[in-house]
C-alpha cells in the first residue's frame, strides 16, 4: 500500500526521515519497475538548517519544489554528475525534505544492474544517493512527481525496524553547516550491506 499523502505532511522531518526505513521504494519507468526498502536516509530541517538547500528561506528554481506541498519528488544534480532523489515533506511553504541514500534492491533487479552497468551485484549496486537514482531511473525529468503516481512511490510492506538496530549519527558531506553538521539527522539499518559508509 503506498504510503498516504498524511504520512509526508508532517512537519517533523526528522522523524518521518526514520520512519522510512523499511519502507519500500519503487519507480515504474518505461513499463518496468524496479526498486527495494529504504535502508539509510538524510533528514534536512528546511530554513533553519544549515546543510539544507531551503536554509535561510532560499527560494530558487532549484529549490522551489521544496517549498511545495509534502508529498512529492526534489531530485536535483548534485556535482553536476549525481542525480539525488529527495522526498518533500511538511506543509506548503515549508521546505524540508529527506534524501534517500540506500536501498536494499528486491525487484527488478537485473533491470538495476544494467542501469548500473555492473557485471554482478554488489553491495555498491544501489548505495549512495546516485547510485539509487542511476539504479532505479530516477532523473531531474520527474523531478515535482506526486509520489501517489504510478510512476515512482513509496510503499509501506509491514516491515518494523526495532529502535535498537536504527543508528542516527552525522550526515555525510555536510562540513560546510558548521554545527549542523553535528546533528543525528542521518539514520540507517545498521549491519545492512547496502548502507554507505561510515557505517560502523
Amino acid at each position: 500500500m503506498k504510503l498516504p499523502e498524511s504520512f509526508y505532511q508532517r512537519n517533523d522531518v526528522v522523524a518521518i526521515s526514520r520512519e522510512l526505513l523499511g519502507k519500500y521504494l519503487f519507480t515504474d519507468i518505461d513499463g518496468v519497475i524496479t526498486g527495494g526498502y529504504i535502508v539509510e536516509t538524510e533528514a534536512y530541517n528546511g530554513i533553519v538548517d544549515k546543510a539544507a538547500h531551503s536554509y535561510g528561506d532560499r527560494l530558487t528554481p532549484r529549490t522551489r519544489t521544496m517549498y511545495m506541498l509534502g508529498g512529492i519528488a526534489y531530485v536535483y544534480l548534485c556535482y553536476g554528475i549525481h542525480e539525488m532523489f529527495n522526498v518533500v515533506v511538511s506543509g506548503e511553504g515549508e521546505p524540508r525534505a529527506v534524501l534517500i541514500r540506500a536501498i536494499q534492491p528486491t525487484v527488478g533487479v537485473d533491470i538495476i544492474q544494467f542501469r548500473r552497468k555492473m557485471k554482478e551485484v554488489k553491495p555498491t549496486i544501489t548505495m549512495g544517493p546516485g547510485s539509487i537514482a542511476q539504479a532505479l531511473g530516477i532523473s531531474r525529468k520527474i523531478n515535482g512527481i506526486s509520489l501517489q503516481s504510478d510512476t515512482l512511490w513509496i510503499e509501506d510492506r509491514g516491515m518494523v525496524i526495532p529502535d535498537e538496530n536504527i543508528a542516527a549519527v552525522p550526515r555525510v558531506g555536510v562540513a560546510y553547516a558548521k554545527e549542523d553538521a553535528l546533528l543525528p539527522y542521518r539514520f540507517y539499518i545498521k549491519g545492512n550491506i547496502y548502507v554507505s559508509k561510515p557505517n560502523k
